[in-house]
C-alpha cells in the first residue's frame, strides 16, 4: 500500500488527500494552521463572506432605482433612501457629488465579523470531518523535510512516505516601511479581528485583493482611498473590465490615486498616515496592505533535500506537480503557478493521480476560470485581450454591453458586458470576460466551451432563457458566428 504524507491542509493538501484515499493509499496530512488553510480560515472563505454582506448593502442602495422606498425597518422609522440610486448613472444626478450608502440600515460590525469567523471555522471542521470519514490521518503540527521521503513534525514524530506533497501556501507580503500591527496597519488576515467598520480605510495596492476590499468596505459605509502604483485599478486584468470597475469606484465615492506609490505607512494616534513617494500624504483610520503574497517555503528543509526553488522562493514544479526530487510533489500558492484555490486543488489531484499511476492530463492554465469579487464582479477564462492585441493569439472578439440586455434593464444593471474571443474560421471559443453581478456563476458556460472546444455556432444555437443575463452570452456568440457556418446551417426541428 502506497504511503502518502502531505505537508499543508489547504485546498492543495486536503483535495490531494481525498484523491489518494479514494485510490487506496494510506494518507497523513500534517497541518499547523487548521484544515482548509489560509483559503478557508483567513482568505477566500472569510473575504467572500464579508463581501456577501457588502453586496446586500449595495442592493439596498440601488433599490430606489427600482421604485423601492422603505420607510421602516425593524423598530422606529428610518429615513427614506435617496431618490437616485447610489452610484447609478442618471441624468438626474449630473453634477451631483457621488452618493453615499443609504442610512436605512446600518452594519453591525461585531455581528458581521463574528459570522465571518464562525463560518470559516465551520467550513474547516466540515473538511476535517470529511478527511476523517475517508480514513485520512490528520496531524495538527508543523513539519519540515529531513529526507526526500521523511517529514519531521515539531512534536518530535517522523512520518515516512513513498510520496511527499508540499502544500504550505503563502502569506501576505510585508513591507519594511509598513509593518502591520494588526490594529491600524493591517493585512487581510487582520480584518476579521476588528471591532468596527473603519471610518476611513486606505487600501495600498490595487490588484485583486485591494480592489475587492475597497469595493466591500465602501458598500458597508467606510470612506475608502485606493492607492495604486499603476495607471489604473486592476492592472493585470482585462483593460475594458478594469475601466468599468474604476468608473464604478469613482461614482460610488472611492478616491482612486493612480500612479501613486506608497513609500511608508505609520500610525499617528488613532489613525494612520500613508506617505507617497512624491511627497503627498494620505491619512485615514486604518490602512490595509494588499501588496501581494510570499510563498511559505522557508524553514521546510526543501533545498536540503534537493528541491529547487525559484527566485521568489516558490517551489519549481512541472505541469504534473513534480518537483526536482523524484517522489516529491508540490501544489498551491507555494508553487507560484496561479494563486487560486481551484488551481491548488487541481494541482494536488494531478499529483496524486500521477503518483498512484492513474491516467492524468497535465495542468492546462488556458482553461482556468477566475473571478474578482468586486461589485460588479469580473470573471475571465482563456484568451485575453492583451494576447489578441499583441498578436500572441489570432482571435476575433466582440463585446456585448449589459445595458442592452432586457433582464439587466429590469434589474437596474447599467455597468458590465460580455466579451467573447473565438478562433478565426472555425469559430472555436478561445476565451471570455464577463463583468456583471454574479459573473462568477455566468462564466461557467464559457468555461465549458473553452474546455471542450465548442464553437460560437454551437453556443448560438443553444437556447438561453428570455429574459436572462446569460442571454448576452448567446448574443455574443451570434455576433461572432462565422458567415460560412451561418449560410450553410439548416435549423433542426
Amino acid at each position: 500500500m502506497t504511503r502518502i504524507v502531505i505537508l499543508g491542509g489547504g485546498p492543495g493538501g486536503y483535495e490531494s488527500a481525498l484523491v489518494a484515499a479514494s485510490l487506496g493509499a494510506t494518507v497523513t496530512v500534517i497541518d499547523s494552521d487548521g484544515i482548509g488553510g489560509a483559503c478557508v480560515l483567513t482568505d477566500c472563505v472569510p473575504s467572500k463572506t464579508l463581501i456577501a454582506t457588502s453586496e446586500t448593502m449595495t442592493n439596498l442602495a440601488l433599490a430606489p432605482g427600482l421604485g423601492i422606498r422603505p420607510h421602516g425597518l425593524g423598530s422606529g422609522t428610518a429615513p427614506a433612501l435617496p431618490a437616485v440610486a447610489w452610484g447609478m448613472r442618471s441624468s438626474l444626478d449630473e453634477g451631483v457629488p457621488p452618493l453615499t450608502p443609504p442610512e436605512v440600515v446600518s452594519v453591525d460590525p461585531e455581528q458581521v465579523y463574528e459570522r465571518v469567523r464562525e463560518l470559516a471555522k465551520a467550513q474547516s471542521l466540515d473538511i476535517e470531518h470529511r478527511l476523517e470519514r475517508e480514513k485520512v490521518e490528520v496531524v495538527h503540527a508543523s513539519g519540515r523535510l529531513v529526507g526526500p521521503h521523511t517529514i519531521e513534525a515539531n512534536t518530535g514524530e517522523t512520518f515516512v512516505g513513498d510520496v511527499i506533497l508540499i502544500a504550505t501556501g503563502a502569506s501576505p507580503r510585508d513591507l519594511p516601511t509598513a509593518r502591520p500591527d494588526g490594529e491600524r496597519i493591517l493585512t487581510w488576515r487582520h480584518l476579521y479581528d476588528l471591532k468596527e467598520i473603519p471610518e476611513h480605510l486606505v487600501v495600498v495596492g490595487s490588484g485583486v485583493t485591494g480592489a475587492e476590499f475597497a469595493s466591500a468596505y465602501r458598500a458597508m459605509g467606510a470612506e475608502v482611498t485606493l492607492v495604486s502604483s499603476r495607471e489604473r485599478v486592476l492592472p493585470g486584468e482585462d483593460p475594458d473590465a478594469a475601466r468599468v470597475i474604476e468608473d464604478v469606484f469613482v461614482r460610488r465615492g472611492i478616491e482612486v490615486l493612480n500612479r501613486s506609490r506608497a513609500a511608508s505607512v505609520r500610525r499617528i494616534g488613532d489613525g494612520v498616515i500613508v506617505e507617497l513617494s512624491d511627497g503627498r500624504t494620505v491619512t485615514g483610520s486604518h490602512a490595509l496592505m494588499a501588496v501581494g503574497s510570499v510563498p511559505r517555503t522557508k524553514g521546510l528543509g526543501l533545498t536540503d533535500v534537493g528541491v529547487r526553488l525559484g527566485a521568489g522562493g516558490h517551489v519549481n514544479v512541472d505541469r504534473m506537480s513534480r518537483t526536482s526530487v523524484p517522489g516529491v510533489y508540490a501544489a498551491g500558492d507555494c508553487t507560484g503557478v496561479l494563486p487560486l484555490a481551484s488551481v491548488a486543488a487541481m494541482q494536488g489531484r494531478i499529483a496524486m493521480w500521477h503518483a498512484l499511476g492513474e491516467a492524468v492530463s497535465p495542468l492546462r492554465l488556458g482553461t482556468v476560470s477566475s473571478n474578482i469579487f468586486t461589485e460588479p464582479e469580473i470573471a475571465t477564462v482563456g484568451v485575453t485581450q492583451v494576447m489578441k492585441d499583441t498578436g500572441a493569439i489570432a482571435a476575433e472578439v466582440t463585446t456585448v454591453p449589459l445595458s442592452r440586455n432586457p433582464r439587466a434593464k429590469m434589474m437596474g444593471i447599467e455597468d458590465g458586458f460580455v466579451k467573447m474571443f473565438c478562433r478565426p474560421g472555425s469559430g472555436s471559443v478561445l476565451g471570455g470576460v464577463i463583468v456583471a453581478p454574479r459573473a462568477s456563476e455566468l462564466i461557467l458556460s464559457v468555461s465549458l466551451a473553452v474546455e471542450h472546444g465548442l464553437t460560437v455556432d454551437q453556443i448560438a444555437h443553444t437556447f438561453s432563457i428570455y429574459p436572462s443575463l446569460s442571454g448576452s452570452i448567446t448574443e455574443a456568440a451570434r455576433v461572432l458566428r462565422p458567415r460560412d457556418f451561418f449560410a450553410g446551417f439548416d435549423d433542426r426541428v
